[in-house]
C-alpha cells in the first residue's frame, strides 16, 4: 500500500507547535561548564523530539522556522539569546546543526514506521546527536583555532546528551504507541 501524507493544515499545525516547543525549552537558562564557551542548555532536545515524532521533512521545517525567527531577531534562544549574532559565535555551529539533526532523526525514525521501537529511537537520536557534532565542533574550532581543543572540550556535553536522547527517545515511544501514525506517514 502506498504511503499516505497527512493533511496540509495539520502539517503546518505541528510544524509550528514542535518550533514554538523549542522557544520554550530556550527558557531553561544555559549552564556554561569548565568555563566552555558554549553552554548546556536543555533547547538541542526540542530538535530529536521534533525528528522522532514528526518525521525528517516536518521536523526540517519547525527547525527552520524556528532558526529563521531566532536569526530576524526574536529572543528564543536559551538566555534570551536572538539574532544573527548568536549564529556567529562558538555555539552558532550547534544551533545550525539542530537543523541537520532533526532531518537526520526524522530519517531514521521513518525507516521503523508505523511504530518505531525504543532501540530505534535511541539509534536515531544517538544519530541526531552525532549529527549536530558534526557541524557544532568544526564551527567551535574556528573561534578556538585549534579542532582537537574544541573536540575535547565538547566532551563535556556527553553526559547530559545521552540523559536528553534517553529522555527524548521515551516520550517519542510513548506518542509512537499512542499514535502510530504521528511521523505523518502511514503504511
Amino acid at each position: 500500500m502506498p504511503a499516505q501524507r497527512t493533511e496540509p493544515a495539520a502539517d503546518l499545525a505541528r510544524t509550528v507547535v514542535f518550533a514554538a516547543f523549542i522557544a520554550v525549552l530556550g527558557l531553561f537558562p544555559g549552564l556554561y561548564l569548565a568555563g566552555a564557551a558554549v553552554p548546556v542548555v536543555l533547547q538541542n532536545m526540542g530538535p530529536l523530539l521534533a525528528g522522532s515524532i514528526l518525521g525528517a521533512r516536518r521536523a526540517g521545517a519547525s527547525v527552520l522556522l524556528f532558526l529563521a525567527l531566532v536569526a530576524i531577531g526574536l529572543p528564543l534562544l536559551s538566555g534570551g539569546r536572538g539574532g544573527i549574532a548568536p549564529f556567529a559565535g562558538p555555539s552558532g555551529g550547534f544551533v545550525i546543526g539542530w537543523l541537520l539533526s532533526a532531518v537526520v532523526v526524522g530519517l531514521i525514525v521513518q525507516r521503523g514506521l508505523p511504530r518505531p521501537g525504543l532501540p530505534l529511537l535511541l539509534v536515531a537520536n544517538l544519530a541526531g546527536i552525532a549529527a549536530d557534532y558534526l557541524i557544532g565542533i568544526p564551527y567551535w574550532a574556528l573561534f578556538t583555532g585549534d579542532l582537537g581543543a574544541a573536540a575535547v572540550q565538547s566532551l563535556v556535553f556527553l553526559p547530559g546528551d545521552a540523559v536528553k536522547l534517553v529522555l527524548v527517545s521515551l516520550v517519542a515511544a510513548a506518542v509512537h504507541r499512542a499514535l502510530p501514525s504521528s511521523a505523518g506517514v502511514r503504511r
